[in-house]
C-alpha cells in the first residue's frame, strides 16, 4: 500500500483535497476527546485496579507529562521525514498505544500505555497542522478552518460524557478502545490518500535538544512570566479536574456518569471563551482579563471546595470556571508573545504549550498528594495554583495599549 509521498507543488491535489482533513480532523478529535474522556472514569479504573483514588493521578499526569515531553521533537521529526509520514506513524503510535490501555492489566501496565499514548499525542497536533498548511495554500486555510474549529471543539467537550457513560454501562477500557477503529480507519486512509509535498523533508540538521527547547526564549521577561501563569493556571485546572470527580463519586456517591455530565459544561465554557475574547481583550484590556479570569478561577474552586452545592449549581460553576480561565489564558498567551521575534515564534509557541502540559501534570500530581487530607484540601491546592498564576501574571511588564488604560 503506498504512503504518504513527497511530491512537490502538485502533489497535494484532487487526493489530498480530501483526504488531509479528514485524516486531520479525525486525529484531532481523538486527542482531544481523550484529554478529557478519561476524568470521570477515574474512579472506576481505581476501583477495578486494586488502588487508591489518588494512585490513579499517574494515569493521567503520565499521559501530560509525555505529551509535554514529545511535543518539541514535532518540528525536527517533520523537516526530517516529512510532516506526513510523522503525523500518520503518531497517529498509528497513539492507536495501538489506545488499544493496549484498554487491555491493562495493573496499574502500572496502563501508565506505561499512556505514556506511549501522549508520545503519539504530543507530535500530532504540530504535525498536523504542518500536513494541513503544506497542503493548503494561505487563502485557503480560513475557509477550511470553518469545518475543522468544530469537531475539534466539539470532541473535548462530549470526553466528560462519553468517558462517565462507558464507565458506568460498559467498562472504563472503552474509554480508551473507542478510539481504535477510528484510528485504524484514519491511518489507512491516510496510508491510501494522503499526497502532500514536504519540501523540507531530509533537511534536518543533527538531533539538538537545547535548541529545539529554545530555553533561551525565557529571557524575555514577558514570555518568562506568561508561560509561568499559563503553567500554574493549567495546573489548578487539570488538577480540579482530576479531584472533582473523584471527591463527587467517592465522597458523594454519585455515579460516573453523573460526574461525566456536571464536568460537561467547563468545556461549553472553554469554547464560549473562545469566540469571545478578542472582543473582552478589546474592550478591558488583557492584563485586566487575565487578572479577573484567574481570580474569580481561584474563587470558584473554593466554593466547589468549601460548599456542597446541588448538581444545577455545579453545572453553572463548572460552565464559569471554562469561561473565565478560558478568557485568562487566552489574555495571557497573548501578552507572552508581545516581544518574541517572528523568527523564533515557531519555538517559542512549542516552549510555551509543553511548558503547560507540564504544569498540567504537576498539579495533578500535587492535588493528588492532598487527597489523603480530604478532597476540600485538594481543591484548595488547585485554588492556589490559580492564585500563583496570578501572582505571576501581575508582573508581566505592561504593553502600550489604549485599552489597558
Amino acid at each position: 500500500m503506498p504512503g504518504p509521498v513527497d511530491d512537490g507543488p502538485a502533489g497535494a491535489g484532487r487526493a489530498a483535497r480530501w483526504a488531509v482533513p479528514v485524516v486531520y480532523v479525525t486525529a484531532m478529535c481523538m486527542n482531544g476527546l481523550d484529554a478529557t474522556i478519561v476524568n470521570p472514569a477515574l474512579f472506576s479504573i481505581a476501583t477495578d485496579l486494586g488502588v487508591g483514588p489518588a494512585a490513579a493521578n499517574l494515569v493521567e499526569g503520565s499521559f501530560l507529562a509525555s505529551l509535554a515531553v514529545s511535543m518539541p521533537v514535532a518540528g525536527w521529526l517533520c523537516d526530517r521525514y516529512g510532516a506526513a509520514r510523522v503525523f500518520l506513524a503518531a497517529l498509528a503510535l497513539f492507536t495501538a498505544a489506545s488499544a493496549l490501555c484498554g487491555l491493562a492489566w495493573n496499574l502500572d501496565s496502563l501508565v506505561g500505555f499512556r505514556v506511549l499514548q501522549g508520545v503519539g499525542g504530543g507530535v500530532l497536533t504540530p504535525a498536523g497542522m504542518t500536513m494541513l498548511f503544506t497542503a493548503y495554500a494561505p487563502e485557503e486555510r480560513m475557509r477550511l478552518s470553518r469545518y475543522i474549529v468544530v469537531p475539534t471543539a466539539l470532541a473535548p467537550a462530549l470526553g466528560p460524557v462519553l468517558g462517565g457513560l462507558l464507565a458506568d454501562h460498559l467498562s472504563w477500557r472503552w474509554a480508551f478502545l473507542l478510539n481504535v477503529p477510528f484510528g485504524v480507519a484514519a491511518v489507512l486512509l491516510g496510508l491510501a490518500a494522503v499526497r502532500v509535498p514536504s519540501p523540507g523533508a531530509g533537511t534536518a540538521g543533527r538531533f539538538d535538544l537545547r535548541g529545539l527547547l529554545a530555553l533561551w526564549v525565557l529571557k524575555d521577561r514577558g514570555f518568562l512570566r506568561g508561560a509561568a501563569a499559563a503553567s500554574l493556571a493549567a495546573a489548578g485546572l487539570m488538577g480540579m479536574l482530576f479531584v472533582f470527580p473523584l471527591m463527587y463519586q467517592d465522597a458523594l456517591g454519585a455515579s460516573a456518569s453523573d460526574a461525566g455530565l456536571v464536568l460537561f459544561p467547563e468545556a461549553l465554557g472553554l469554547m464560549a471563551a473562545g469566540f469571545a475574547v478578542d472582543r473582552v481583550c478589546a474592550r478591558w484590556g488583557e492584563r485586566r482579563v487575565t487578572a479577573l479570569g484567574l481570580l474569580g478561577g481561584a474563587a470558584l474552586f473554593a466554593a466547589l471546595a468549601l460548599t456542597a452545592p446541588g448538581p444545577w449549581t455545579l453545572r453553572a460553576i463548572m460552565f464559569s470556571v471554562g469561561l473565565v480561565l478560558g478568557h485568562a489564558v487566552t489574555a495571557v498567551q497573548i501578552s507572552a508573545f508581545d516581544d518574541v521575534a517572528p523568527e523564533v515564534m515557531g519555538r517559542a509557541m512549542t516552549l510555551f504549550q509543553s511548558l503547560r502540559m507540564l504544569g498540567g501534570a504537576l498539579g495533578v500530581g500535587l492535588c493528588a498528594l492532598a487527597i489523603p487530607v480530604g478532597y476540600p484540601a485538594a481543591l484548595l491546592v488547585a485554588a492556589a495554583f490559580l492564585a500563583a498564576a496570578f501572582l505571576a501574571a501581575a508582573l508581566i511588564a505592561p504593553t502600550v495599549r489604549p485599552a489597558d488604560g
